[in-house]
């Protein structure tokens, strides 16, 4: 997001804050939050309504209390006023945010409970093993495949092994990726559970397991070049040969000896 949108999802999320800190169920209302992504996802006109910037916020309050006032969760509901409170540069944009709430909202609960790190590890690891097996991730993203034949998989795939957070992430992703790829869908939420703890997310490469004292030496160097506590999610991979590859969102760090050798042999040539 740019400009006004992402100024507008800060101040929402700090409702969803003080929302969190009154002791609402979070649970209800992020899936309230999801539920009302799919409707705006469908219904156009309900968008653009909801995110043009010139109708009253007063309005906007009734039209939503009429539509949604008896079938959503009063927290969800207010969250869902706040957004169509602030100016967004689309109404896109707005839904997005939502869909943000709705997420972190899920991302509390597992955070109150403790298993947060869990639901982080796991969202990684189905995104790598997505990406390592394409005959899945084919079916998975098989358009022609209903919805129901897709959660069935997943349930078989996921049932008694995933943390129910992790679970009903995985089928958001899956069911209604929004117009992403699974793979940077998976890659959205695993960010956005580190943002619950005002950590950045880093995913590291490297050709051999990293040891305790490993991983603690590279937070301890990626938290003093980022100003920001950091995140791993370590995959192991034997082409990168030696030392380590970084991704955080969109930059690369590469430190691996694949890569130094591809350089030597760029400057020989």
């Amino acid at each position: 997001m740019q400009g006004a949108s992402r100024d507008a999802l800060a101040a929402v999320r700090e409702q969803l804050a003080a929302l969190a800190g009154e002791g609402a169920d979070l649970g209800t209302a992020g899936e309230g939050l999801l539920a009302v992504v799919r409707l705006l996802d469908r219904e156009s006109a309900l968008r653009r309504t909801l995110g043009d910037p010139t109708t009253e916020a007063a309005a906007k309050n009734g039209l939503l209390d009429a539509l949604l006032g008896s079938q959503l969760d009063a927290g969800a509901l207010r969250l869902v006023k706040a957004a169509a409170a602030q100016r967004w540069s689309r109404s896109r944009d707005l839904v997005d945010g939502i869909e943000v709430l709705g997420i972190t909202a899920l991302l509390l609960v597992a955070d109150a409970d403790g298993s947060l790190d869990r639901v982080e590890e796991e969202l990684f690891r189905f995104e790598r093993t997505v990406a390592r097996e394409p005959e899945l991730r084919a079916v998975l993203t098989d358009r022609a495949l209903g919805d129901d034949r897709k959660a069935a998989l997943l349930d078989g795939l996921l049932e008694g092994k995933a943390h129910p957070t992790t679970s009903r992430l995985i089928a958001a992703a899956v069911l209604e990726p929004r117009g992403r790829t699974l793979e940077d869908a998976l890659a959205e939420f695993a960010g956005l559970a580190a943002d619950v703890r005002s950590r950045t997310l880093a995913t590291v490469t490297t050709a051999v397991p990293l040891d305790d004292a490993q991983r603690s030496r590279l937070v301890a160097s990626l938290r003093e070049q980022l100003g920001r506590e950091v995140q791993l999610q370590v995959e192991v991979d034997p082409r990168v040969l030696g030392g380590v590859l970084v991704r955080i969102g969109d930059e690369v760090i590469d430190g691996s000896t694949r890569h130094r050798l591809a350089e030597a042999r760029r400057s020989i040539t």
